[in-house]
């Protein structure tokens, strides 16, 4: 892994940066992506909230027929059980940890930092936020599933243990089936997390109801503490 930061599209806070979202795109998509969410939001200019939108990395993907794309791990098989591969899962939340790293470094404390991921990258932030050593404002799990459900108990960072987490998933969701996304969030249930549950008529993308529902979620976390 290199030690360079991943390429991302930046967002700069409107007022005083007090605070940063980081967050990840889904399978062969980037940072562009999402980046037009961030004034879909609405959030007050005051709470200050830097959005930075990382690139994941450049990798043949198996069941694409190894074709290389943006991804922040392997997908080898669809059987549910193995479906993230775990080293690129690592490795992709290694990357990631920098990144708040550099904002820690930059000033803004890690609780002013919240973590949110769409598939794939939802896979990544569910992963390094539960197992993360600094406590975090938040993880926002959108249309996920989870990687090794069955280590999160022995991994878990005692830090994180009361970070809210709030899932949100299509009921039509054709590529991550809701089950699946229900599975992560009882799994984190059971492991006493503090973890929100809502699904929206959709399918596997994002919602208005749903993006009012996330900026309530940031506004609440984020705010003035």
């Amino acid at each position: 892994m290199s030690d360079a930061l991943l390429p991302s599209v930046v967002i700069p806070a409107k007022a005083e940066h007090k605070a940063t979202i980081i967050w990840l795109h889904g399978l062969g998509d980037s940072g562009n992506g999402f980046a037009p969410i961030a004034p879909e939001l609405k959030l007050p200019d005051e709470l200050g909230v830097k959005f930075v939108f990382p690139h994941a990395p450049i990798r043949p993907v198996t069941i694409n027929n190894g074709m290389e794309m943006r991804a922040w791990y392997d997908i080898k098989s669809m059987d549910m059980d193995s479906r993230a591969d775990l080293e690129g899962v690592l490795d992709s939340s290694q990357r990631v940890e920098k990144l708040i790293e550099a904002e820690i470094a930059s000033g803004i404390d890690a609780s002013k930092i919240m973590l949110i991921g769409f598939s794939q990258g939802g896979v990544i932030s569910l992963h390094l936020g539960t197992r993360i050593k600094h406590r975090l404002a938040g993880i926002v799990a959108l249309s996920t599933y989870m990687c090794a459900p069955n280590t999160l108990q022995t991994e878990k960072s005692v830090e994180n243990q009361d970070t809210p987490v709030f899932f949100a998933h299509g009921q039509q969701d054709e590529v991550v089936p809701l089950f699946l996304g229900n599975s992560a969030y009882q799994t984190m249930k059971q492991n006493d997390y503090n973890v929100i549950w809502k699904e929206y008529v959709m399918q596997h993308n994002v919602c208005m109801p749903e993006i009012v529902d996330i900026s309530k979620f940031i506004q609440d976390h984020l705010g003035a503490k």
